[in-house]
């Protein structure tokens, strides 16, 4: 107790005798009605707790009846008539067998659908006066073949062929065109169609209509008109050289070649800036019927404050084609590639040789290896000796300018011929045993002025250049690209005049035939 409030424990509040609870209102059970007591009657006891009682029973007394009961008022199960089918049993069989309908329901009657005798069969079926189609010719396929697939004999296919022929090489005709033809009536069923018109883009600038007339195939040749003016693209490189470039209508193949181009002289993250302007120049031919073609990057060049900063077009010298800068200057290769992919098993200087059996001067390094495997040049250079050669067995020397030259001795078999060019990593070789040597393996020697040096000393940095004559058709090139003005390759092409008789489109043919009844 706690202040001036009060408090009871359990027993002072409910009291409880020596049986238990103590009712303290006895009294007011006299005065509970049967509705009271039916309430309070639980009818559906859990039948898992106190099992055996006498609420358990009653329980289960009342899950019996109410089972009992729905048993008892059951109405069973019985099939729904739905009633009998608009047709006959025969008429619907006959018919369910031309029903769209699986094979299991239309052909399980077992009836054939056939003519009856009040038809008479025909003796020929008609055919169809003439046939269009459109055949493509296919990579590594001939013009010939394809018009013996679309149902040409083969002797009209070779004859057309080489009609075809005299007007553009079938090798000129790209994979991928596409041949619109017209194929006539046929003398008898075992014989194939004649071709009664033919039309074709054979080439970028020349398009070929062919037209059967009084028995005889005429070849209209139409040639069409092209620009080939080179597309000049310039701008401004802003946030972005790509997106400028894209916006400004430089296809993407041309930026990415643009950007491996430049990459080779400045660094194109950290040495072009916003302020810069980018210069492309892309091979363009535009034909009058509103096809393009595009062709690869022919000028890359790059201008900061007004002036040149790169100017550098393609060029050929010796043979290999790489990328020069205006001055002349080509592209830096640097380093030597290894010849062997074999380990090294001797090294340069002084050394007891296995066969003589004398220490002497080892003037170039070994490669261990599998006989036959390939020898590579270790540098672009010119075979100057490809054949036996002393003590080194099959021996290749290169001479790579500068003085420098390369060896390569001991060789099964030699892959190059005096004179040639080689680039660097070309097959020059394979591994072999010959002359002095007591397995296979390659000698690699590197000479300076001609005389042999240690390979690991040296590391080769090659930069062609132009002079003279080379030079001049060099820059005059430039000149010539650099004098083509921004989007003249876009100004409307003339339409050329068309050579032969005037034979119409293929439509035209098409519909003059049918309309002939021919």
């Amino acid at each position: 107790m706690t202040g001036n409030a009060a408090a009871l424990s359990m027993t002072q509040a409910i009291p409880f005798g020596r049986r238990g609870l103590v009712d303290p209102l006895p009294e007011l059970k006299w005065h509970e009605g049967w509705r009271d007591r039916l309430a309070n009657l639980d009818l559906a006891p859990d039948l898992g707790d106190d099992i055996g009682s006498r609420t358990w029973w009653r329980g289960l007394a009342t899950l019996t009846l109410l089972c009992a009961a729905a048993i008892s008022t059951f109405p069973g199960i019985q099939p729904l008539r739905a009633g009998t089918p608009a047709l006959a049993a025969d008429d619907f069989g006959e018919a369910r067998a031309q029903m769209i309908v699986p094979l299991a329901l239309g052909g399980d009657t077992g009836r054939h659908m056939a003519a009856t005798d009040a038809v008479r069969p025909l003796t020929q079926t008609p055919e169809r006066p003439q046939i269009e189609l459109t055949a493509t010719l296919g990579s590594g396929d001939s013009f010939a073949r394809l018009l013996e697939r679309s149902g040409v004999g083969s002797a009209d296919a070779a004859a057309l062929a080489k009609q075809v022929s005299s007007a553009v090489p079938l090798a000129d005709i790209a994979p991928g065109t596409r041949i619109d033809l017209i194929l006539g009536r046929r003398a008898a069923r075992t014989m194939p169609r004649p071709v009664d018109a033919l039309a074709m883009r054979a080439r970028f600038d020349l398009r070929i209509e062919m037209e059967r007339m009084n028995g005889q195939l005429v070849m209209r040749r139409i040639p069409i008109a092209v620009d080939a003016t080179p597309l000049r693209i310039r701008g401004r490189v802003g946030e972005s050289l790509y997106r400028s470039a894209r916006a400004a209508g430089a296809p993407p193949e041309a930026i990415q070649a643009y950007l491996r181009v430049i990459g080779k002289q400045i660094s194109v993250a950290s040495d072009v800036r916003a302020g810069d302007e980018y210069d492309i120049i892309v091979d363009y031919r535009r034909a009058e019927t509103g096809e393009t073609e595009v062709g690869k990057l022919l000028y890359a060049g790059l201008i900061r404050g007004g002036k040149q900063k790169l100017s550098m077009i393609e060029w050929t010298v010796d043979g290999r084609l790489q990328w020069f800068e205006a001055s002349g200057a080509g592209e830096t290769r640097g380093g030597m590639v290894r010849p062997s992919n074999g380990r090294q098993t001797s090294g340069f200087g002084m050394r007891r040789h296995p066969i003589l059996g004398y220490k002497r001067m080892h003037s170039g390094v070994d490669y261990g290896g599998g006989y036959g495997a390939p020898i590579f040049a270790a540098t672009d250079g010119t075979v100057t000796i490809a054949g036996r050669h002393g003590g080194f067995g099959n021996f290749v020397k290169l001479t790579h300018g500068g003085g420098m030259g390369t060896g390569y001795g001991h060789m099964s078999r030699i892959a190059v011929r005096p004179g040639q060019r080689v680039s660097a990593g070309q097959v020059i070789g394979y591994i072999g045993s010959t002359g002095l040597s007591t397995g296979p393996h390659l000698h690699f020697e590197v000479y300076r002025n001609g005389v042999a040096v240690n390979p690991a000393s040296v590391s080769f940095v090659t930069r062609a250049r132009l002079e003279g004559k080379a030079l001049a058709d060099f820059r005059a090139r430039i000149r010539q690209l650099t004098a083509v003005a921004p989007g003249a390759a876009l100004t409307p092409v003339a339409a050329k005049q068309a050579e032969g008789p005037k034979l119409g489109s293929l439509a035209d043919v098409a519909s003059k035939r049918a309309g002939g009844g021919m």
